[in-house]
């Protein structure tokens, strides 16, 4: 029982990739006879149009995941060295279920934030060329999401160091700032990349954030301007996803939502193979 169990979470991925394949061949089948394959790089993502540009949605996935890093890689770690290293008992048994419910917020609650919040109060107070939904809302609003993530992974990483290493800094005379960022840091190096390659992930594979703050819900065109309205991957897939009889309004509209899934799919799995292979070779053993 326990191997069918298992064996059930192969078998399903299976399918999973198998259906997301087969009909990214029919979409690139069918971009080549119908509508030619220029179109995958043409002038923006508009599906139901026959207009494919992969550039614009890959690129605006990249640039609000980066913005969610900024966001996110200094708050994480910075609580998860103040909760390793510094907090009391006491106080680190109140501020870790806190931490720990700001992962449970829905991440639509989070668009609405960013939507109604970050962008008004931050974004555009900042640049007064700022529209009412850009990717950078977007972005900030995706690192608040995965602030948990990394400070949690990373937190556990820096508890694993073992205490006698603590000490033996404290014993050669080194203060508790430079033990923790000097000795402790390295040696949890492994747990912390690996942190942060999965927050990039889990950045990568948002969808309601974006749909919501970024804008753009029937389409973009491409822009290197954060301060805009743009598409993710997810956000495509979401917008372009909302009602079946939609989809079909254009050549291959309903096989490019695989394509970009089996996409998003290898960008994911790589990044899950990389964090591992981060692992394997800076982890310690104690």
């Amino acid at each position: 029982m326990f191997v069918v169990a298992a064996a059930s979470t192969l078998v399903i991925s299976v399918a999973i990739v198998g259906s997301l394949v087969g009909e990214a061949i029919s979409f690139l089948r069918s971009i080549a006879s119908d509508v030619g394959v220029s179109t995958l790089w043409a002038d923006g993502w508009f599906p139901r149009r026959g207009r494919f540009d992969l550039r614009t949605i890959v690129w605006h996935t990249v640039l609000v995941a980066g913005i969610a890093m900024v966001v996110a890689t200094p708050l994480g770690l910075g609580a998860a060295v103040y909760l390793s290293e510094y907090a009391r008992p006491r106080l680190r048994r109140i501020l870790k279920p806190v931490l720990e419910l700001l992962a449970g917020i829905p991440s639509v609650v989070l668009g609405f934030f960013a939507l109604r919040f970050i962008s008004p109060r931050i974004v555009q107070a900042l640049w007064d060329s700022a529209q009412s939904q850009s990717l950078a809302a977007a972005g900030i609003g995706v690192g608040i999401l995965i602030v948990p993530l990394i400070s949690s992974v990373s937190e556990d990483a820096l508890r694993a160091v073992p205490q006698s290493i603590r000490e033996a800094a404290f014993g050669l005379g080194a203060q508790r700032w430079h033990t923790s960022l000097r000795v402790v840091f390295p040696a949890a190096l492994s747990g912390v990349i690996a942190s942060l390659i999965l927050g990039m992930s889990r950045a990568i594979g948002e969808t309601m954030v974006v749909a919501i703050a970024a804008g753009a819900t029937g389409g973009s065109l491409m822009t290197l301007n954060p301060l805009e309205g743009g598409q993710t991957m997810t956000g495509a897939m979401a917008s372009l996803a909302i009602g079946s009889d939609q989809v079909a309004g254009a050549v291959a509209a309903f096989q490019s939502l695989f394509f970009v899934g089996l996409l998003l799919f290898a960008m994911t799995f790589a990044l899950n193979v990389l964090s591992d292979r981060v692992v394997r070779r800076f982890r310690q053993r104690y």
